[in-house]
């Protein structure tokens, strides 16, 4: 089910990695109604490969008070990390430090463990072999692989925008400057952009890069314009995989709202723009050009699990970017080694949820609106949204013309569904009128996908309960 952690669990940015008969789960830690991203310390979760339904949380992995980066004398936030298998046995966690009390795009930073749960130590910061921070393009989001005993990181950040006008250069490189926390210099020594995906290949120590990072796959400044990638370039999230001899670099694009990714014979260059794995507002899906939930940043990856594949990644809660929740779904390679786009899910990949029992109203995986938004880094927003409260998810805000979708549910068995609510609003579930006790009748071939519809007032909705 989705999300696939407790419903009161926010853990974002998660990389999927199997080690020995069990696959872990790194993330960021978001916490419900939050003001900015990745609040609290990190937390590793881990489930059989033969299971993947249940999940055990490991505890706190690392502490912020652990990293020595704070300017403030407060602590700092930790950003989206991964975890690589060093060629001693070892697990590496790498990581950035972002957040009001340091200063952002900042060094890419290295905790480690003798185990893949942790919990984690600092080690150091990646560095040049004369000990200078690597600094080079935007430091953020690292990823990693051991491919074969040779370490690669891939980092960066892009944005969505053309910044390659020639007469607003020089305006562009100062906002670069002060967002990216670099000179001018180092803003103009990015080749082909500062706003790149970047990789460079670490020594046994996992520390030090054996030569400088360089660009490998563009943003949206340095695309061509005719090309596919142009239209869905990299912004941020780098995810790196190895199936069958091709590297898959997965990534958030300048959309915001999907993974997209590119593959290549190579770890360090040749990437080619292949398609979309997954939209956090189903955007692209069989062709889909309307937001099914308030669309909002998006951070995943791919991994192969006992032989079959899987896409990680989150959705946004609280109508905000700042309190988002990781979910699962399986993924299908072709004979030529494509994955064609999956859709949100709530019953993830079991398939269907039992069309009895009750379930929280929270793991809808489409709230469509009135009024779809774009979230950002704003404050979060009065609208009909996913809500926590006393630890339980529910539905808030809901007003006349909200649907609410969930998929998929086995109701081969269901002779009738329960809706709680607290509101004035008259609801239809799939085009049946619930009665006055919150009920509908459900026929024996009704479709797989419930759709709730607020035809007129307003409600909260917290349970689903079948009979």
């Amino acid at each position: 089910m989705n999300p696939i952690l407790n419903l009161n669990e926010y853990i974002p940015d998660v990389e999927a990695h199997v080690f020995g008969d069990r696959v872990y789960l790194y993330g960021s830690h978001d916490v419900p109604n939050s003001v900015r991203f990745c609040v609290d310390d990190y937390k590793v979760f881990s489930s059989d490969i033969k299971d993947l339904i249940h999940w055990t949380d490991h505890g706190i992995s690392y502490k912020k008070s652990q990293d020595p980066h704070s300017i403030n004398g407060g602590e700092v936030d930790f950003y989206a990390p991964d975890c690589v298998k060093g060629n001693d046995g070892r697990y590496y966690l790498y990581y950035c430090a972002m957040g009001p009390n340091t200063v952002n795009f900042g060094p890419i930073s290295v905790a480690v463990s003798s185990d893949p749960q942790g919990p984690f130590e600092y080690l150091g910061d990646v560095r040049y072999k004369d000990g200078r921070i690597v600094r080079d393009f935007l430091t953020n989001d690292p990823a990693l692989i051991n491919d074969e005993g040779r370490i690669y990181l891939y980092y960066g950040w892009g944005l969505g925008r053309d910044f390659r006008n020639r007469m607003l250069k020089p305006l562009y490189d100062f906002v670069l400057s002060k967002i990216g926390a670099r000179t001018m210099k180092e803003i103009r020594e990015g080749k082909p952009s500062v706003l790149s995906c970047a990789v460079c290949e670490l020594q046994e120590d996992m520390l030090t890069v054996k030569e400088a990072p360089k660009a490998v796959l563009d943003s949206k400044t340095t695309a061509d314009k005719n090309s596919e990638l142009y239209h869905h370039p990299f912004y941020e999230a780098a995810c790196i995989r190895k199936f069958n001899d091709l590297y898959y670099l997965i990534y958030s694009s300048g959309e915001n709202n999907e993974l997209a990714y590119a593959v290549s014979k190579y770890p360090d260059h040749g990437f080619e723009y292949k398609g979309v794995l997954i939209s956090n507002a189903d955007l692209g899906y069989k062709g889909n050009t309307i937001r099914k939930n308030n669309a909002g940043t998006i951070h995943g990856s791919v991994e192969e699990i006992d032989g079959r594949y899987y896409v990680f990644y989150h959705r946004c809660t609280n109508n905000t970017d700042y309190s988002r929740q990781v979910c699962m779904e399986e993924i299908f390679m072709d004979e030529k080694g494509d994955f064609a786009q999956v859709e949100m899910t709530s019953s993830g990949i079991e398939g269907a949820l039992p069309g009895k029992g009750t379930y929280s109203a929270g793991i809808c995986c489409n709230l469509m609106t009135p009024k779809m938004i774009h979230l950002g880094v704003g404050k979060q927003q009065s609208l009909p949204r996913i809500s926590e409260k006393k630890g339980k998810l529910y539905l808030a805000d809901l007003c006349a013309g909200c649907k609410i979708i969930y998929r998929y549910f086995d109701l081969s068995h269901t002779e009738k569904l329960k809706i709680v609510y607290e509101g004035d609003a008259e609801l239809k579930v799939n085009g049946v009128l619930l009665d006055g006790n919150g009920e509908t009748v459900m026929e024996k071939k009704t479709m797989r996908t419930i759709c709730i519809e607020v035809v007129s007032g307003k409600c909260e909705i917290y349970e689903l309960g079948f009979e």
